[in-house]
């Protein structure tokens, strides 16, 4: 046993459900020409009124009226596929989307690291429900034959020699993978198991059949490596989701944007990479794209982080007209590093970590709102230090009083210190500069405690003078 396959019987279907209010109503995908119209896939609560996949569509409408239509749409099912095969890589460095409305995955290497193969496969179908995904798994020696053992089977697992081979011989021949001709051949012969298939003599098959009908069969029982072809995660995300009615308020977006994002998240796990800037796209009849930028000041992944995010920014956006389709878009995806941790964590359970108060901030208030200080090389005081947008993730306090310490409140223009002299605990500290901008100071800065018991930090210039307030030490 070494791959999995995880076939996905409709994944249309899924796919245009995933973006509905609600999933849980009648809903039917339509196909076909203008003149003739057919069920192309149906859900469960489509089919309790009694509509049937391959239904013309007007005999469904006279059957039943309540019931949502959506049109099936090939380039919309390939996206889903792809999307999960991103969700799939994160369990496996190997996943093919070779096989049309399936995955193929090797969970060897994989095994080790999520637990046996029984709680691997729950994880897989926990997930993929979440998502909202209807699945079977099966778990064989090699990718077809897993991939044809999920056409019959759901949670079969089968180890490598006589009880895969007792599988795969068990199989009708209509669910071997064959191509149909080939199938309605077999079955034409008197053949109805894979089994009957092996025991013919293969200079005859070769006479009557094509020469893929061998390489099947030799693949299915490991004698021949199968075609492989990987699937390798973009360096890019784009998904789009297409409002069925107008939108007129950014808090009627939310909904789809929360979809959106937790896909996004989703995806980022998959390739174990996080966001820094990704930007949605708001499209509306007759008007230009609105674009809403989001910038972190660290790659981030965690899908209700960025939805905080993505909503603060989209809360502040006037909308020029009724929104039709909403995209998320994000074209650099650096490395995710995780917050470093301790052992033994003893932050309190309501406590937020800095880095997400931070972003928070930036979300709520604007990202000019919260800055950064980076120290600047000037000498006086109101000079060394500068604002910046990137805030340090951590500050080490000081602890003490020492020669040329700073105070944590720095007033933004010195005052004169009025009542009792103060206590002169430090100092002096001499500071002359400015000279060349016409900004020329000097002082001689004290440590100081006032008659009130705060420490401050006074100055008072060169050669004598009243003393001037500056700063507050905690």
């Amino acid at each position: 046993m070494r791959w999995a396959c995880i076939l996905l019987p409709q994944l249309a279907l899924d796919g245009v459900l995933h973006r509905c209010v609600d999933p849980d109503g009648p809903w039917v995908l339509v196909a076909g020409s203008s003149q003739r119209r057919t069920l192309h896939a149906i859900n469960p609560a489509a089919r309790a009124l009694g509509l049937r996949r391959g239904m013309a569509l007007a005999a469904a409408q006279a059957l039943a009226r309540n019931f949502a239509i959506a049109e099936y749409d090939p380039e919309d099912e390939t996206r889903w596929h792809r999307f999960l095969a991103g969700w799939a890589y994160r369990f496996s460095s190997q996943v093919s989307l070779q096989f049309a409305h399936a995955l193929v995955l090797e969970i060897r290497g994989s095994l080790g690291l999520f637990g046996p193969w029984p709680r691997f496969e729950a994880q897989l179908r926990e997930e993929l429900t979440a998502l909202g995904f209807h699945h079977r798994i099966v778990a064989a020696p090699n990718p077809l034959a897993a991939r044809v053992l999920a056409n019959v089977h759901d949670g079969l697992a089968v180890g490598e020699g006589e009880p895969a081979w007792r599988a795969l011989g068990q199989l009708p021949i209509q669910r071997a993978g064959f191509a149909p001709d080939v199938a309605t051949a077999f079955a034409r012969m008197g053949l109805r198991t894979l089994q009957q298939v092996w025991g013919l003599p293969r200079d005859g098959l070769v006479r009557r059949f094509p020469v893929e009908v061998l390489r099947h069969l030799d693949e299915l029982r490991g004698k021949r490596e199968p075609a492989w072809h990987g699937y390798r995660p973009p360096d890019h995300f784009d998904l789009r989701i297409e409002l069925g009615y107008e939108v007129e308020s950014s808090q009627a977006l939310l909904f789809p944007l929360k979809r959106l994002v937790a896909d996004f998240a989703v995806f980022l796990s998959g390739r174990d990479g996080g966001v820094q800037r990704f930007a949605l796209h708001l499209e509306h009849d007759g008007h230009a794209r609105t674009m809403v930028p989001v910038g972190l000041l660290a790659p981030e992944r965690d899908a209700a982080l960025l939805f905080e995010f993505a909503r603060g920014r989209l809360e502040q956006v006037q909308l020029p007209a009724p929104v039709r389709a909403i995209t998320l878009r994000a074209d650099d995806l650096p490395p995710f590093v995780p917050v470093h941790r301790e052992l033994f964590d003893a932050r309190a359970q309501q406590e937020m970590p800095w880095e997400q108060l931070r972003e928070r901030l930036r979300a709520r208030l604007g990202e000019k709102a919260v800055c950064g200080l980076q120290a600047h090389a000037d000498h006086r005081p109101e000079h060394g230090s500068l604002s910046t947008p990137a805030i340090p993730a951590k500050c080490e306090p000081s602890f003490g009083i020492a020669p040329g310490l700073r105070p944590g409140w720095l007033l933004p223009r010195p005052v004169l210190l009025r009542g009792p002299a103060p206590c002169l605990l430090v100092g002096p500290e001499r500071i002359e500069s400015g000279w060349w901008d016409g900004g020329d100071v000097r002082r001689d800065y004290y440590i100081a405690r006032l008659s009130t018991g705060q420490c401050a930090w006074v100055f008072r210039p060169v050669g004598g003078g009243d003393f001037m307030l500056h700063g507050w030490f905690a």
